[in-house]
């Protein structure tokens, strides 16, 4: 089994104290990174985690920024190089759903989820590879979702935007990968994590049975997964979607 080190890496987490990105955080604070979490409202769940922490606190920070919002997202980085003078990796697990079938899909609805899940995805990374450019090193590692491949009954909005982040990559990864930097996607298929709790039993039934290996997946096989693509064992994987599916 792989162990990663990241120690003295600088990472930020967007969506990164709440579900996966929780896990995404904690992983890279347990392999010794200094972590600064994103998160775009509930203020209560981001302490709550960070004072789950314990001696790993004094390497975390959460800051309150919504991704969709290019102008908070530059303030963001602004005041982020005050205290730190690089970043190494980047990971957006940043994303919201709004289900709806298309013909009744409400426009708001499905601007939201593309601004949030693909438009954060842009902001974030082309502001965060600015700050990677200099030291021709860096990973960029957005989490899409294997309804960007296979289509998802009701989720037209939610399945354009995460096939849309697997393009992104395809073609920033050839972009930057001359200066070292690479940029990947991880797909996971049904995580079960408050994301997915909502949905009613009958749904969530319908789709573990669907998963070949008949069960949902955690959040921490997605997090080592990210893990992996962030590390030095990663270097020549760029422009990749990882699926994490149990095979969907």
């Amino acid at each position: 089994m792989l162990k990663f080190d990241f120690t003295d890496r600088k990472v930020i987490v967007a969506g990164g104290t709440r579900g996966i990105g929780a896990e995404i955080s904690r992983s890279f604070l347990e392999a010794g990174a200094e972590v600064v979490a994103l998160y775009s409202s509930d203020s209560n769940a981001a302490q709550a985690f960070a004072s789950s922490l314990g001696d790993a606190t004094s390497r975390f920070s959460a800051v309150k920024c919504n991704v969709a919002d290019y102008a908070q997202v530059d303030a963001f980085f602004q005041e982020y190089d005050k205290t730190h003078p690089w970043l190494d990796i980047m990971v957006n697990s940043a994303g919201i759903r709004r289900d709806a079938v298309m013909a009744m899909m409400p426009h708001e609805n499905w601007n939201a989820v593309l601004d949030t899940n693909l438009g954060g995805t842009f902001n974030l990374f082309k502001l965060g590879v600015q700050r990677m450019l200099r030291r021709r090193y860096g990973r960029l590692i957005a989490v899409s979702s294997v309804a960007g491949r296979i289509g998802i009954e009701g989720q037209a909005n939610y399945s354009a935007a995460k096939a849309g982040q697997s393009a992104l990559v395809k073609s920033f990864g050839k972009e930057i990968a001359k200066r070292g930097i690479t940029a990947n996607c991880v797909a996971p298929g049904f995580i079960d994590t408050n994301f997915i709790a909502d949905l009613p039993e009958e749904q969530r039934s319908a789709y573990q049975a669907s998963v070949p290996m008949r069960r949902f997946g955690n959040a921490k096989e997605v997090a080592s997964a990210v893990l992996f693509l962030a590390s030095e064992e990663a270097s020549y994987i760029t422009g990749a979607t990882l699926d994490i599916s149990g095979g969907l």
